[in-house]
């Protein structure tokens, strides 16, 4: 299985990158991690917002690989404890298919590309700064490893 993190934004605080590539060192090698970071589609004063996710949108589906799992991060999606996502993760090892997780642009997930999402999660009902977010979501999939593999990085 590979897991590929499909981000909308580059330019983050140094920080986020940091903690990023922390965490991405300790997810499990056989997981074939990629953090697919795409530029953000500018947004001018004239041009609606709609516009801007519809190119970003383009972006994300260029960069996932065909008959992946496509999971989006939303608000709106299903909230789920660390050990739920480490079953989560097992199951998607079990279906044998590429996972796709994707985190939107400052506007969110064009609707349309939300349509073909195979699952909708949410990190937090919180509105939470893209940098954070991806930052959050590395580190809960290496939580969640770390359940599957009895490690004692998670306590409950």
């Amino acid at each position: 299985m590979r897991i590929r993190l499909i981000a909308v934004g580059q330019r983050l605080q140094p920080w986020v990158d940091a903690g990023c590539e922390e965490y991405v060192k300790r997810l499990p090698r056989e997981w074939n991690f990629e953090l697919v970071a795409l530029k953000a589609a500018a947004r001018t004063e004239g041009k609606p917002a709609a516009a801007a996710m519809q190119a970003e949108a383009r972006a994300v589906a260029g960069a996932i690989a065909a008959g992946s799992c496509r999971v989006m991060l939303d608000e709106r999606g299903e909230q789920l404890t660390t050990t739920q996502l480490a079953g989560r993760l097992t199951r998607w090892q079990r279906d044998g298919r590429d996972v796709a997780l994707i985190i939107g642009g400052a506007d969110g997930l064009d609707p349309e590309l939300r349509k073909t999402a195979d699952e909708t999660l949410a990190l937090s009902q919180l509105t939470l700064p893209h940098g954070l977010a991806r930052l959050l979501l590395v580190e809960q999939l290496y939580r969640a490893a770390s359940v599957l593999q009895g490690h004692p990085y998670h306590r409950v």
